[in-house]
This record gives C-alpha cells, structure tokens and sequence, in this order.
C-alpha cells in the first residue's frame, strides 16, 4: 500500500460522499479507511439539506472492496445490512509500511482514551474537527466530515502517503500537513 484516503461523518450526505468519490479519482488511493457514520445522521444533528443514504449506499458498496471501517456512534445494525462491507468493529489496527495505525469513530475511543494496543498514528473521527497533532509516542489526526462540519471548518477528508498525512478540503485543497 502506498496511500490511504481517509474519511468519516458521511451521515447519509451525498454531496459529502461525492467529495469521497472525487478524492479516489485525484488521489488514488489504495483503500479507504471509513471511520464510521455512514448513513445516518444522528438525532442530535438537523436533517442534512441533501441526505439520501439510499443514494449513499450504493456509491459505498461499489467501493466495498477498498474499504475498512469501523462503527460510529449513529451506525447500526440496520445500517449493516445494508452495506457490503464490515462496520461493526469499535476499532481496528491496519500496518502502513512501518507505520502500524489505529482507526476507530471516536465515541468509545479517542486520543485521550486509548485500545491497549501498539501503534504510531490513531484515526478517529466524531467531533467533525479536522486536527493533526503529536500526542507524545503517537500522532492523532481527526479528518473531519465530509458531510458536515463543526466549527467554522470547512468539509475535510486526509490522504495518508508513506511521506506524510494531509488534510484536505472538500475543494481538495490542502488544510494541513504534517511530514513524517
């Protein structure tokens, strides 16, 4: 593997999974790490203005191939059985060349709660707050939503290249970067 694309809050949105698409065409990754809320949007969240999970499931599911996720906190069983890929995972641990990453949502686990397991970068979404930053023996990146941002931010996602780990926006341009 030589670059991830990852993504998280989609929340049924399609012009946010459209930003997923366009991001496989420009970056060309070699999988899509999904870090859960796929299709619901949440009841704490309005309505979306162009939610369409129906719309959304089959744009995942021609992806399912390339994509490993985990379950976000407005992820369900239901939402399962619709997908053709697993996403009922809290976390789980994928090696990137000499790099062993952590990926979860964000809800159950997050830089300041950790899985007792050994890595070097820890995903995780939930906020809707894109953020890299170095957390002593690890790096904690937050892609942010590409569906629905929080905070005055712009719709983010990052590419993960064995060079380094770039946020982007949902213009695809970069947001921030860190080289390793």
């Amino acid at each position: 593997m030589k670059k991830l694309l990852i993504v998280s809050d989609i929340h049924g949105v399609l012009s946010g999974m459209e930003i997923v698409l366009e991001a496989m065409t420009i970056h060309q990754p070699d999988l899509i790490l999904c870090l859960g809320d796929e299709l619901y949007h949440g009841p704490r969240n309005d309505i979306p203005e162009d939610y369409a999970p129906k719309k959304v499931i089959p744009l995942l599911n021609s992806l399912s191939e390339r994509i490993v996720a985990v379950r976000g906190n407005c992820d369900a069983e239901v939402d399962q059985m619709v997908l053709d890929f697993r996403i009922m995972e809290d976390y789980k641990m994928i090696d990137f060349g000499d790099k062993r990453i952590c990926i979860t949502h964000g809800h159950i686990y997050d830089p300041d709660h950790l899985p007792e397991e050994d890595f070097d970068l820890f995903f995780s979404g939930h906020t809707h707050l894109p953020s890299i930053t170095r957390r002593g023996w690890f790096t904690a990146i937050n892609p942010g939503s590409v569906s629905m941002p929080k905070g005055g931010n712009p719709r983010t996602y990052a590419v993960l290249s064995e060079e380094s780990i770039t946020l982007y926006t949902g213009d695809h341009e970069i947001f921030q970067q860190l080289t390793f």
